[in-house]
C-alpha cells in the first residue's frame, strides 16, 4: 500500500488534490463550531444547494467559468439566511430548507430542459456526491483554492475574539458596541466561499458533513471554544486527507470516503468521552 501510494504521489495532479482538500478542510472546520453553536447546522445543506442551483444556471447560459456566477449567488443566499434574521416572515430552519429544497428543484428541472450532456444522471450525481474533478484541478485552480482558503483563515484568526462574541451571545456583543451585524455578514460571506470550494471535493449533499462532524467530534473531548476549534481542524485535515488517500489507492468515491472517515472519528470520539467518564 505504501508503494503505490508513493507511485500515486509522484503525479502532480494527485499532489493538488491532497494540498486543496486539506485547506478545504482546515477552512471547513473552523466555521463549523461557530455554526453549531449557534444553531445553523443545516445552512451548509441549503447553500450548497444554492450552488447546485447556480451551477445548473451557469451551465445553461454557458458560462465558462462558473464560479463567477456560482460564487456571489451564494454568497447572497448566505447573506439573506444568517442577516434576514429578525424581521423575516420566514425564519431560520423553514427559509434554509424552502431556500435548499427551491434550488435544487430548480437546478435540476433546468438541467433537465436544456443540458446538451449526453450523461445527465452521471453530471448530476457527480455534483451531488462529489465526482473526481478533484483530480482534474489545474494549477491555477489550485493557487486560486490555496488564496481563498488563506484569506478565510486569517479572517478567522484577526477576527476571533470577535466571532468568538457573536457566537456565544449576541445580544450581549451588541450592547458593549461590537458590530453583531457586520461579523454575521463576514461569517455568512466566508461560509458561502467555503462550500463553493468544498462541492469539487465532497459534492452538494455531503457538504454539511465536512463543517458539522469535526465540530461534533471535538466537542465530545474538550469543552473551551479554542480547545474546540483547534481539534475540529485537526480532526477535518486529518480525515479528510486519509478518506483522499484511501479513495486515491482503492478508486473509492472521494466525497463519500471523506464522510466516512469523518463519521468513524466521531464515533471513536464519543467512545472516547463515554470510557473518559
Amino acid at each position: 500500500m505504501i508503494a503505490t501510494l508513493q507511485q500515486y504521489l509522484q503525479f502532480p495532479f494527485v499532489r493538488y488534490a491532497l494540498a486543496v482538500g486539506t485547506l478545504i478542510a482546515l477552512c471547513s472546520s473552523l466555521l463549523g463550531v461557530t455554526l453549531v453553536l449557534k444553531r445553523f447546522s443545516f445552512i451548509g445543506d441549503g447553500l450548497s444547494h444554492v450552488a447546485f442551483g447556480a451551477m445548473a444556471i451557469a451551465g445553461v447560459l454557458h458560462i465558462t467559468n462558473d464560479m463567477l456566477f456560482v460564487m456571489p449567488v451564494t454568497v447572497l443566499c448566505a447573506v439573506l439566511l444568517l442577516r434576514g434574521g429578525r424581521g423575516a416572515k420566514v425564519k431560520g430552519d423553514a427559509a434554509v430548507a424552502m431556500i435548499s429544497v427551491g434550488a435544487l428543484a430548480i437546478g435540476y428541472l433546468l438541467l433537465n430542459l436544456f443540458s446538451a450532456s449526453s450523461n445527465l444522471s452521471g453530471d448530476v450525481c457527480a455534483s451531488l456526491f462529489g465526482s473526481t474533478s478533484i483530480l482534474t484541478l489545474t494549477q491555477a485552480e489550485v493557487w486560486l483554492c490555496a488564496g481563498l482558503s488563506v484569506a478565510v483563515v486569517a479572517l478567522f484568526i484577526f477576527y476571533y475574539n470577535r466571532i468568538f462574541a457573536v457566537t456565544f451571545d449576541e445580544d450581549f456583543a451588541r450592547a458593549v458596541g461590537t458590530a453583531a451585524d457586520g461579523y454575521n455578514l463576514l461569517i455568512a460571506v466566508v461560509i458561502a466561499v467555503i462550500i463553493v470550494l468544498a462541492m469539487n471535493l465532497v459534492g452538494s449533499l455531503l457538504i454539511s458533513a465536512l463543517i458539522i462532524f469535526p465540530a461534533l467530534s471535538a466537542m465530545r473531548l474538550f469543552r473551551s471554544f479554542k480547545g474546540v476549534t483547534v481539534c475540529s481542524a485537526a480532526l477535518s485535515v486529518a480525515c479528510a486527507l486519509v478518506g483522499m488517500l484511501i479513495s486515491i489507492v482503492g478508486g473509492t468515491p472521494v466525497g463519500s470516503t471523506i464522510v466516512a472517515a469523518d463519521i468513524a472519528a466521531f464515533i471513536i470520539c464519543a467512545a472516547i468521552e463515554r470510557f473518559r467518564h
